[in-house]
């Protein structure tokens, strides 16, 4: 397990800069890649995915994707995600459900996130990178 301690989540606001020239957020990023230290969740494919705006831009997302360790929701963790939504509304948090999702994923497998998006702090359990 202590090798899943030191595997970080990127969220799609990290992919996103990680595709811009001269991102610094990008070269941190490439930097993890290298150590083999980023995996990727169904989630973050589909937002990637969603916004090309060309097919090469697509061939290059899933090219630097296709490497990575890949996380996907069971059952359970579906389950466990609909609680954590659940009880964020409950503080009055209403989160986007992709967020959630990627939260959950990070929670069960112990990962860090790597994100630009500040609500993540507001998840319980959620360990952010950086």
């Amino acid at each position: 397990m202590s090798e899943r301690n030191s595997t970080i989540l990127a969220d799609t606001s990290v992919w996103i800069e990680f595709f811009k020239p001269q991102s610094a957020v990008g070269k941190k990023l490439e930097g993890l890649i290298i150590k083999n230290s980023v995996c990727v969740c169904g989630t973050v494919l589909f937002e990637l995915v969603q916004g090309v705006r060309s097919e090469d831009e697509k061939a290059r997302i899933l090219d630097a994707l296709s490497d990575m360790e890949y996380l996907e929701m069971t059952k359970r963790l579906w389950e466990k995600a609909g609680t954590l939504s659940a009880s964020l509304r409950k503080k009055g948090l209403n989160l986007p459900l992709s967020d959630i999702f990627i939260a959950a994923i990070a929670i069960e497998h112990n990962l860090q996130i790597f994100t630009l998006d500040k609500h993540f702090e507001q998840i319980p359990g959620v360990k952010i990178y950086g």
